[in-house]
């Protein structure tokens, strides 16, 4: 049987051996911790601490606002300092309560249960949403409202995506490798909620030994199973995840459920399986710290609210100042002017390198070479795309189906003009969100 995958993608240099090798390291904070009311999609959550409080590590100290949204809670034991607007990783303000850290890290719990008998359905999605689980590979979504799709019985496939597709990022492959049996555990929590589903951990082939220990691992399941995938980007991106490992299709208008499967990413489900069995709400997250500009590349893990500084710290800091410092990916990323930001639920990752590859290249004319048409995951006109977003032509934009793109980079990526195709798509994709709300 051939390796599952699609049609289009590409194959950057991975730059994963940096850190792969590596075990995560826990990294106990220093100072404050800034945790931002925005960690999810949805509307932000509302404090429901003040300021003078002392709280404990893992104690809720934001609700939830809305049907979209998640709770928040802190990640140490101390005393709220002060609730006031910081930046975040994506370079907006957000409303942000910051705690002193005391460095006892005195810790409240839900109670743990010995068995998935003990709750019903409810429970578990009860749990989950009080844990403040979100998407953790970077979407954000709250995990209660994912798993609470509007007819259950049709859910066929539940697929753990363990693709890790993104250059550099190897936070999920140190975790499959660690702690499988915690990624196996919060699968059945998921299967639990979908009986008649089948479930599947989808991994790259460019990850022989987690692919080795999940077979073994998995050997006299017949519920659930491995799927290796072909080591290509966006491999790991949901609708394309879908689409190799089962053969459905989902468009933007369509929601995973719609095509009868649940996605979640390897941190989600360990972070499902922390919650069920052992009451442990969302408070840390393993993120990759690598790149050329790096001395020590590894993964740690990472209590939320930690300073993006502390980190480059705990890597042993820069080897020569960083031209380019990227949060998440280098294909998806988000390009940082400042590092005084926080580490939220969705931070995979901290590049720094030592060159701005793509600041130091010129644009030139389109040679019409087609390129960014073959690589489209989505099986766009990438060129046409974003010829009509400079001109803001919305009409021709939604002809050619610009609304099915999912920004991957690949366009900007494979073009030989270096013309920045994605950033120009993306641009007109957000003012039509906008305006349709």
């Amino acid at each position: 049987m051939g390796l599952l995958t699609f049609k289009g993608g590409i194959h950057p240099t991975e730059g994963k051996d940096l850190s792969k090798n590596k075990p995560i390291k826990e990294i106990m904070p220093k100072g404050e911790l800034v945790h931002l009311m925005s960690q999810h999609i949805g509307r932000p959550a509302k404090p429901i601490v003040k300021t003078g409080d002392r709280v404990l590590a893992g104690q809720k100290i934001a609700a939830a606002e809305g049907f979209i949204s998640a709770h928040i809670h802190s990640s140490v034991s101390g005393v709220v300092k002060k609730i006031e607007p910081r930046l975040g990783a994506l370079g907006g303000m957000s409303e942000a309560i910051v705690i002193e850290n005391d460095a006892q890290y005195q810790t409240i719990k839900l109670p743990p249960i010995n068995s998935l008998t003990d709750l019903s359905k409810m429970d578990i999605i009860k749990r989950i949403g009080e844990a403040g689980i979100v998407g953790m590979g970077g979407a954000g979504f709250p995990a209660h409202i994912k798993l609470s799709p509007k007819a259950p019985d049709k859910i066929e496939y539940v697929i753990v995506n363990g693709a890790e597709c993104e250059p550099y990022l190897t936070s999920d492959y140190r975790r499959m490798l660690e702690q499988p049996e915690k990624v196996i555990g919060g699968l059945k929590c998921i299967l639990h909620l979908f009986e008649q589903a089948k479930g599947i951990i989808a991994i790259e082939n460019n990850k022989p030994d987690c692919i080795a220990v999940f077979n073994k691992l998995l050997k006299d399941e017949k519920q659930i199973e491995v799927k290796i995938l072909k080591s290509k980007y966006p491999q790991g991106a949901e609708r394309y995840l879908i689409n190799a490992v089962t053969g459905i299709k989902i468009n933007s208008s369509m929601l995973p459920a719609d095509g009868a499967c649940i996605v979640h990413n390897i941190d989600t489900v360990v972070s499902i399986h922390d919650a069920i069995y052992l009451g442990r709400p969302v408070i840390s997250r393993i993120v990759t710290v690598t790149g050329d500009a790096i001395k020590e590349p590894r993964n740690f893990l990472v209590k939320i609210g930690t300073s993006y500084e502390e980190l480059i710290s705990e890597a042993g800091g820069l080897k020569q100042p960083a031209k380019k410092i990227i949060s998440g990916g280098p294909m998806m990323g988000i390009a940082l002017f400042d590092l005084k930001v926080p580490v939220i639920k969705t931070s995979s990752a901290l590049l720094c390198f030592k060159n701005d590859d793509v600041s130091e290249c010129e644009e030139s004319n389109c040679i019409n070479c087609g390129k960014c048409a073959a690589v489209c995951p989505a099986r766009l006109l990438p060129l046409k795309l974003a010829d009509y977003a400079n001109r803001h032509d919305t009409k021709g934009f939604s002809k050619y189906s610009g609304m099915e793109c999912c920004e991957c980079g690949c366009c900007s990526y494979i073009c030989p003009a270096k013309r920045q195709l994605t950033q120009s798509i993306k641009s007109l994709r957000r003012m039509i969100l906008t305006d349709n709300r």
